[in-house]
């Protein structure tokens, strides 16, 4: 059997009973470490499992999947995924591999960005198509998202915005070298992202969004540490939101009065009167 296991977004007390119980009955357990992060180390969940766990990197998953299922036809493996296991990301590719060599998959699911953001104070139901943002570069920008955002404010939905990470990641020379020489981890802010955004809709000019559009900034979703912002687009660029993981929700123009009543107590104090004031004038109830 091979388990597909999502742990939840915090520490390794949310994995479910189950999901717990197909661990320990796992031969070998690997964790899923490039699409997300817990806020726990693998040791941590080592002691929490009583048993050792492989760290799988983006070119183990991808590329060396056989090495995850050999011999899984005869014994239990556990692949460990952060959030749910088709959440934020999915893991089609290894479950399609899985079953054409004839191995049986069980998922096991769990709590995953795209539900519990719910906790921000949109309904989930008003939430429009999710896009991810990478980080620029100097000679690539990329603004395919754009118009996926266009589309859920032209019909007044909100943008969950999921924010680029780089964990075990090689510089294009260490690539073109062949050098397996990996960069520190990083991990995108709400402030880079929007930077990045405001930059793509001064160039476009299309009107998807502006620096008064209201937006949340969502951090360590899940977590004691949780926290959101609200506030104008230009407001949260100056915001100090801390550590990692960072995530974002542009705010459709069909905001519910029950939602801006949730919203707005995540506004700074100081403001909350530029909050009202711009709700009133571009938002509907």
């Amino acid at each position: 059997m091979l388990y597909v296991i999502g742990l939840g977004l915090s520490d390794e007390k949310d994995i479910t009973v189950k999901g717990l119980e197909a661990v320990k009955a796992s031969e070998r357990i690997y964790l899923e470490a490039y699409t997300s992060i817990l806020m726990v180390n693998k040791e941590k969940l080592e002691e929490f499992y009583e048993k050792p766990v492989v760290v799988a990197d983006r070119e183990m998953v991808e590329s060396e999947s056989d090495v995850i299922l050999a011999n899984a036809q005869n014994v239990n493996v556990s692949f460990l995924v952060v959030g749910d296991p088709f959440g934020a990301t999915t893991h089609t590719d290894l479950v399609l591999r899985a079953k054409e060599l004839g191995i049986e998959v069980k998922i096991i699911h769990n709590a995953s960005i795209m539900n519990a953001i719910g906790a921000c104070g949109l309904s989930l139901y008003n939430f429009g198509q999710t896009i991810s943002m990478v980080w620029f570069l100097d000679n690539w920008r990329p603004d395919s998202w754009y118009p996926r955002v266009k589309e859920n404010r032209d019909i007044g939905l909100h943008t969950l915005v999921l924010l680029d990470i780089k964990v075990k990641e090689q510089s294009l020379e260490n690539m073109a070298r062949g050098r397996k020489i990996y960069e520190p981890p990083r991990y995108m802010t709400v402030n880079t992202c929007l930077e990045q955004m405001l930059e793509i809709e001064e160039k476009r000019g299309e009107n998807a969004y502006g620096p008064e559009t209201l937006a949340i900034g969502c951090v360590r979703l899940g977590t004691a540490t949780q926290q959101f912002v609200a506030g104008t687009m230009q407001q949260l660029l100056d915001c100090d939101f801390g550590e990692p993981l960072h995530s974002l929700v542009i705010i459709g123009r069909r905001m519910h009065l029950m939602e801006y009543d949730m919203v707005r107590e995540w506004v700074p104090q100081e403001n909350r009167g530029t909050f009202e004031e711009i709700y009133k004038r571009d938002y509907e109830t």
